[in-house]
């Protein structure tokens, strides 16, 4: 008869005792056990063999709320770290495209480089999908002119550091890439995360239809309304940036596609910004400074709008709003949220949007929330390797928002002043002069802030979009 002989060294004061292969503890419920070791030893005979809990070790179980950019990123990189993963998503197709008030999304080289770390594969596809900007010029330019007033060099900063370049793709492609790689047996759609629940050994999270899942970690990753955001820290309302956005996509292959990647036209209360996104179509987005809408304008009257307060600016404004079909054009309310000094409490944490809301005019939204993913994963993967207790799960979040937040709150910092400096842009000085005769005489001169301006941006700009384009020194 073969002799089994089981060896277990604890150092809680609970009691382990094993029925075949089943572990069974009795003890005070708030007691964890920490297994120093606990190995099976059979000798001769066919005899059960049990498994070494020290291979087997249980799997980090990760629940995300919000099946967006950084859910599905953050779930990818979970994924292939081996962790237990599932994501609730209230409804997919309102996250994955254009339809949406959502147009293509800018990757930085920052956000590219931490995809590459997550998945090659996945990486190398949605830079086989996307456009490329990065090796064509890019910059602000007058908007009445279309005169140049400043350049961003995307492509020495990225070649330098050997990172991929910046590319815009669509959003809809990007989230068909990500809900393939990350699969359906962890994304479930139709399921809004509307409480949590933390106890001493784990969270759990409450449905809209009633269910109910465990697991060791909770991160809210469902957007600027975030439901875990509000339990976590009560309701509070979003800023209004003073700022109404048209948005437009259309079929449309201006002269210049070759040479510039985007632009962005500067005007005074409003600004235009224009970028290739790659098969044949143009993305642009205007702004107008005007009161929150609780009525958004009729569809049929966006283009006359637009017209109206565009109408004597450069051609190539002109031509991009011409060119878009009216139900390609939609208007949507630009808001933020002030940043916090800290994300979570306890097992529960908040990623992308739902922790630092930020103004789209810096492009830097979705690329934070990748970002986000690539620190929490590295956080997180200091304590997987074993059994973590509860002081190391939150001491492990406690650090990704530590080591997060001082980068982007210069980046949500930077996004508010940029808002503000855009529109106050003003070129020409207007004098009026009455002549003897009764017809008014109006005179421009450029103003003398300008050539200071553009001074002060050639020297502050390469070392702002190095800075961001490098990650801050997380590769």
């Amino acid at each position: 008869m073969a002799s089994v002989q089981i060896l277990c060294a604890c150092t809680s004061s609970s009691q382990v005792q094993y029925h075949g292969s089943t572990r069974y503890r009795y003890g005070y419920p708030s007691e964890r056990m920490n297994e120093r070791r606990c190995s099976v030893r059979v000798e001769g005979g066919k005899g059960m063999v049990l498994p070494n809990l020290e291979e087997e070790k249980r799997k980090l179980r990760v629940l995300v709320a919000g099946g967006g950019i950084g859910g599905l990123v953050l779930a990818l990189a979970a994924k292939n770290k081996g962790y237990e993963v599932k994501v609730f998503e209230k409804d997919l197709s309102a996250v994955r495209g254009e339809g949406r008030h959502r147009g293509p999304i800018q990757l930085l080289s920052s956000a590219l480089a931490v995809l590459e770390a997550v998945d090659q594969s996945v990486a190398r596809q949605i830079m086989e999908a996307g456009c490329v900007t990065a090796n064509r010029t890019n910059g602000l330019a007058d908007g009445l002119s279309g005169e140049w007033f400043g350049l961003f060099d995307l492509l020495t900063p990225a070649s330098r550091k050997r990172l991929p370049l910046t590319l815009v793709i669509c959003r809809m492609t990007l989230q068909d890439i990500l809900v393939n790689a990350v699969g359906s047996n962890i994304l479930r759609n139709k399921c809004k995360v509307v409480d949590f629940i933390q106890e001493p050994s784990k969270v759990r999270v409450i449905l809209e239809n009633g269910e109910q899942h465990d697991g060791d970690i909770l991160i809210g990753a469902d957007g600027i309304w975030s439901e875990v955001r509000s339990k976590l820290f009560g309701l509070e309302e979003a800023n209004y940036s003073g700022f109404t956005c048209y948005s437009g996509l259309t079929s449309y292959v201006p002269p210049y596609i070759d040479t510039i990647g985007y632009r962005v036209f500067l005007g005074m209360n409003q600004y235009f910004v224009a970028s290739d996104v790659g098969h044949g179509k143009m993305q642009w987005y205007a702004f107008h400074g005007e009161p929150p809408s609780n009525d958004p304008f009729p569809e049929a009257g966006k283009k006359k709008r637009l017209l109206d307060l565009f109408g004597n600016w450069c051609n190539e404004v002109i031509s991009l709003i011409s060119e878009t079909p009216e139900n390609m054009i939609l208007q949507r309310d630009i808001y933020d949220r002030d940043m916090i000094n800290t994300w979570g409490i306890d097992r529960v944490t908040l990623l992308g949007d739902a922790a630092h809301p930020m103004q789209p005019n810096l492009g830097q939204g979705g690329c934070m929330a990748i970002e986000d993913c690539y620190q929490l994963i590295l956080e997180l993967d200091k304590i997987a390797r074993h059994d973590p207790d509860e002081s190391e799960v939150i001491s492990a979040l406690r650090r990704y928002e530590k080591k997060r937040i001082p980068r982007v709150r210069v980046l949500h910092t930077a996004s508010r002043m940029a808002s503000k400096m855009l529109v106050n842009y003003q070129p020409y000085i207007e004098f009026k002069f009455w002549p003897l005769s009764k017809n008014v005489t109006n005179m421009q001169i450029k103003h003398p802030g300008i050539h200071a301006a553009q001074a002060l941006f050639k020297f502050t700009s390469p070392q702002f979009v190095t800075w961001m384009m490098e990650g801050h020194g997380l590769w």
